[in-house]
Formats: structure tokens, C-alpha cells, sequence
């Protein structure tokens, strides 16, 4: 059995179907983290902020328009604030509540910011696995098919991502340990 993570643990133990075995459980990693897909992200945001507080801006110095037609931009601020810097604190918020699990049958993704969701996938029933490691050692292992877009649409609010254990530590080895379990199946 490999380390596992005792919070990540004793959440997936309670997942746990009669006969099942909790070989690995283990969370992402915690705090701000940049993406792949922030490349892209990080210029649109400073791009569409821009423009907005630009806008804002020239609407409250020139006194043309009224403060009331302001309301009409709050909802282009608010999203704004958000994709400048309010995604990675509701991605690290999502992070701090997964938790991944490993057993003798399935794979367990629980997450969830408002309510608790369950993946569970049927390692009998798992035809493709794709592994991303980095130089330290760290990655993420996508089950399903992985498309080119994967890392643009990696995002905690996601909910018809693929599948993913994220940003977890000695990637290989837990790939490694769901493919042999998956082959004593």
C-alpha cells in the first residue's frame, strides 16, 4: 500500500462499497496555483479588465452619464475581479475539499464547493488512462480520452471536465498502482 493522505483517507473511506480496499487516497496540491491553461487566461483577463475599469473609469470622470448607468457595467466588473484574480482562489478553495481515492475496483474523485460529489470509475471499465508528469514528480492522471483543449478546460467549476486526479505528488506511482490493479481485474 502506498502513503496516504489521513483527511483524504477518512473521506473516501466512507465511500468505500462492501469487499472494496482503499489502496491510495491522496488530495491535490494546496494553495494559488498557475495552470497551462493560465497562459492563455491571464492575458484575456488583463485584457477584458482592462477595458472594463478603463470604461468605468471614463463613465465616473466624465460626467456625461448617469451614476445609475453604472449598475449596467457591475455585473462586467464583477466578472472582471473574477478572471483577474478571484478563479485561483475559488480553484484553491475547490483543491482543499478533493480528495482522490484509489481502491481494488474503482477510482473516487469526491469534490464539490456547495455539495459533495462522487465519481466513481470501474477500473474494469476503464479503457484509457493518460498520464502528465512533471520534473518534480507531480501531475495529474486524466481517465477517459484527453483532448487537445484539456488544459484550457481544467477549471474546479468544471463539471463536464474529464475526469482527473489533479496536481497530485508521485504521479508515477499511482498511475502505476491503478495499472496493475487494473490488470489483476
Amino acid at each position: 500500500m502506498l502513503v496516504t493522505d489521513n483527511t483524504a483517507q477518512a473521506a473516501v473511506v466512507r465511500e468505500l462499497q462492501a469487499g472494496e480496499h482503499l489502496l491510495w487516497s491522496g488530495m491535490p496540491r494546496q494553495g494559488l496555483r498557475f495552470r497551462s491553461g493560465d497562459i492563455f487566461m491571464v492575458p484575456f483577463s488583463l485584457l477584458w479588465g482592462g477595458g472594463v475599469f478603463s470604461g468605468v473609469y471614463k463613465n465616473i470622470t466624465s460626467h456625461k452619464e448617469p451614476p445609475a448607468s453604472l449598475l449596467f457595467v457591475l455585473p462586467f466588473v464583477v466578472i472582471g475581479v473574477h478572471l483577474l484574480v478571484g478563479r485561483f482562489f475559488v480553484d484553491a478553495y475547490q483543491r482543499s475539499r478533493t480528495y482522490y481515492g484509489v481502491t481494488n475496483q474503482r477510482v473516487l474523485i469526491l469534490s464539490g464547493i456547495w455539495t459533495r460529489e462522487v465519481k466513481a470509475i470501474s477500473l474494469s471499465n476503464l479503457n484509457e488512462i493518460s498520464l502528465t508528469e512533471r520534473s518534480d514528480g507531480s501531475g495529474d492522471i486524466v481517465f477517459g480520452a484527453m483532448n487537445p483543449m484539456y488544459a484550457m478546460g481544467r477549471s474546479g467549476m468544471n463539471k463536464n471536465a474529464i475526469p482527473a486526479f489533479e496536481l497530485i505528488e508521485n504521479v508515477r506511482q499511482i498511475y502505476n498502482l491503478i495499472q496493475q490493479t487494473q490488470r489483476k481485474k
